[in-house]
Order: structure tokens, then sequence, then C-alpha cells
């Protein structure tokens, strides 16, 4: 056994001698060879350069939401995701909220919070009180790594220490607070955090470890509200269903779990297809949602003096305009571009309210028909091409297993064969 991996050089290969590699690694045939080279729009060279170790592409359907009026204005929203029905139930949900006004959203300041670890330290409240004592040079000395967003009028804007008991003993640790603008801001926040470690070091004579931007972004929040007029989500008795569930979320973990990934369904498919981090985006909701110490729902849904639904989120939005993807991706610049948004915070506000439909959406088929009648007569199409229908027969074949509530692997490919005799 060679402790050499086989597979180590790959990243000084070319795309196209990688290919050859995984041909003979995998068996592939030169038809899957073919089906990873077809990498559309992001072309292989492009690729190669956004990632290691590039073989081609993995194209994500792409498709439009509609019916959104958010503060006022209207908005055709892209969304990128592989699941049935999310676009959907999404443009569906926005619909209902329209007749009371659309959505209301806000944000806060674009706000990251870049953390030191200081470890070692002999006397940590002495070393959190020297920090401090030199907090307008950390700052000062953070703003020279980044002089076009401090010209714009953001950069580092304050600075807070913490003392925390770990496993390994007290830590202390400085939070350099950074207004990244129209950027997402790791990037510049990293290079911030680094460059004035070895200031913080010098002054507490302690030992940091870890520099780096925090995916916890309480401080850049987004905000939707909405207002739904109970005849249109489908009379008292829905609304009353939509609340329980809503309050089966509230108590209960397991059932909050899924309540919040239906939230993140539709802000994950704004994110991805405006070029931004999908995982920066999902841990920070999930860690906010746990802020109080139990899980607890991104939403809030209660019913108004007149009987209608009302619903709330909020939660930390760390997306931009600016820098990774959102640039380089072609196109996330052309979905940018036809969602219109100008500013990061315009764009946050945009994704929270696509969220926030997208958990109306939900809701209301769990409390009127159940979750599955409209998701699973769009995943019935997926069924039918995995058995090998193709044209009309994939339409054929999904809505016979519709018909007769089987929508399984097996029966579509029994379904296709009695078709093609």
């Amino acid at each position: 056994m060679t402790t050499v991996s086989p597979t180590a050089d790959l990243y000084k290969m070319s795309p196209e001698k990688r290919l050859e590699f995984l041909k003979k690694w995998a068996a592939l045939s030169s038809e899957e060879i073919e089906m990873i080279q077809n990498a559309g729009s992001l072309k292989i060279e492009h690729a190669n350069r956004m990632i290691e170790n590039a073989i081609g592409t993995m194209p994500i359907p792409l498709g439009l939401a509609a019916n959104f009026l958010i503060n006022g204005r209207e908005y055709l929203i892209p969304m990128a995701t592989e699941e049935p029905s999310v676009i959907a139930a999404a443009s569906n949900g926005a619909r209902m909220v329209r007749v009371k006004g659309g959505f209301k959203a806000s944000s806060t300041e674009p706000i990251m919070i870049g953390q030191i670890q200081v470890t070692k330290v002999k006397d940590p409240n002495k070393a959190r009180i020297t920090i401090l004592e030199i907090k307008n040079s950390i700052i000062e000395q953070a703003n020279k790594q980044d002089p076009i967003l401090v010209s714009l009028g953001r950069g580092a804007k304050d600075l807070q220490v913490k003392i925390l008991d770990s496993i390994l003993g007290p830590m202390v640790v400085a939070e350099l607070l950074v207004d990244c603008g129209d950027a997402m801001g790791a990037n510049a926040v990293n290079t911030m955090v680094e460059a004035v470690s070895p200031m913080i070091e010098k002054a507490t004579g302690g030992k940091v470890y870890l520099r780096i931007i925090s995916n916890l972004a309480d401080r850049r929040l987004a905000r939707a509200k909405a207002v739904v007029a109970k005849e249109v989500v489908g009379g008292e008795e829905v609304v009353e269903g939509i609340l329980q569930a809503y309050a089966f979320a509230l108590a209960d973990p397991y059932r909050c779990a899924t309540h919040n990934k239906g939230v993140m369904n539709g802000i994950d498919a704004v994110v991805l297809a405006t070029g931004n981090d999908t995982r920066a985006i999902e841990a920070g909701a999930h860690a906010y949602a746990s802020k109080t110490g139990k899980y607890l729902p991104l939403t809030t849904w209660e019913k108004n003096e007149n009987g209608d639904l009302v619903g709330t989120i909020e939660m930390p939005m760390a997306v931009g305009l600016v820098g990774g993807a959102t640039r380089a991706h072609p196109v996330a610049k052309v979905n940018v571009k036809i969602l219109g948004a100008t500013t990061a915070n315009e764009l946050g506000e945009v994704i929270i309210s696509v969220g926030l439909a997208q958990n109306l959406a939900a809701l209301r088929a769990l409390a009127v028909e159940g979750i599955q009648r409209g998701h699973m007569a769009l995943h019935a199409r997926n069924v039918a091409i995995e058995a090998g229908a193709t044209g009309i027969l994939v339409d054929t074949v999904a809505k016979q297993m519709v018909i007769d509530k089987k929508i399984r692997l097996d029966v579509a490919k029994k379904l296709l064969e009695e078709l093609k005799r």
C-alpha cells in the first residue's frame, strides 16, 4: 500500500487530462464523459479558475418566481433548485400576499463580525481591557487593508471583546465589526482580522490562533412581514390550520427542522441563482434559530383582529452584489440583472420575502391537503424521466401515476412499456 494517493496529482492536470483519468478510474462511457463536459454557459476554462480539480459543471434547473410585490415594487425572481414545487409554491404564496399590499421588508446595516481568538492569557479580564484601550489603533490598521471599502464610507466600525470559558480554559475573543457595503464581505473581513492579530497578540502576551469571519451574522439581519386575507388563504378554518402548524413547529424541534427547511427551500434557491454562498446563509439561519438555546422557527404566524393571517420572518442575510461568484459566474450576473436589485440590502430583502412566501405556501398545503398532492404531481415527471420516458411520454406517464396514486419507478417503467407497445 502506497502512502501517495493515485489521485494526488489531479490538481496538476488540465480539465481534459482529468477527464481521461476519470474515464479509466470510474469506467465511464464516452457518453457519460460527454455529459460531464457539457458545461453550458459556464465554460470549462472559467470553471477551472473558480474551483480546484474542475472536470465540468452540474447544471441546476433555473426558473422564475412570479407575483412578488415587495415594498411596493414588482419583482421577477430567478430561483435555482432541483426540487419540484418550490417555485410554484413561492409564486402562490406571493400571489396570496399581494392582495393586502405585498411584503414589507427591511434590513439592518451590512455589518459582519470578524473574530480573533486569543489563548494562553494569564489574566483574561486585563487582556480584554488592554485590547479595548487600543481599539482605535486596531480599527485604523484594519481599515488600511481595504481603502476602497473605506472610501465608500464602509469598513471597520467598532471592536468588542468577550471572555469565553472553554474545555481548554479561558480565551479572549476580539470581534471586529465591519460594514461590508454591497459585498458579502468574507475576504475583506478575513484580511482585516489577520492584519490586526499581531497587534492584539503583542498587547495581551497571548497566543492568537483563529482569525476568521463569523457566519452568525446577527448584526446583518433582513426582515419581512405579510398580511394574508383569510378569504384568500381559504377561510377561517385554513387560518386555524396554519396557526396549529406553526404552534407545532414552535413546540417541537423535530417539526421545526422541517418547517425551517421549507423556508430555506426558497431562500437557498435565490441565493444560489445570484451566485451567493448558500452554506453561509444556511449556517447563519440555523444558528440564529437556536439563539435562545432552543431551536425555533424562523417565521412567526398569528391572527389579527380581522381574522387575517399575519406572518413575519427575521434572520441573518449575508449576501452581496460584488465579489465572489456573483460577479464571476455569467448566469449569476444575468440573474442579478433580472432581479433588478441595486444594493446588497435590497437583495437581502427580496430573498427574505421569498422565504416567507415559501413558508406560507407550505403551511397552507399542509393544513388543507397535505404536502404530497402538489409536490408529488410535479415529482411524477422526474420519476417518469428516470424510467426512460422522453417527449410527450413524460407527461403521459406522470399523469397516469398521479391518477393511480402510485408514483414509483417500477410503476413508471411498467406504464412506459405498455405505452410503447
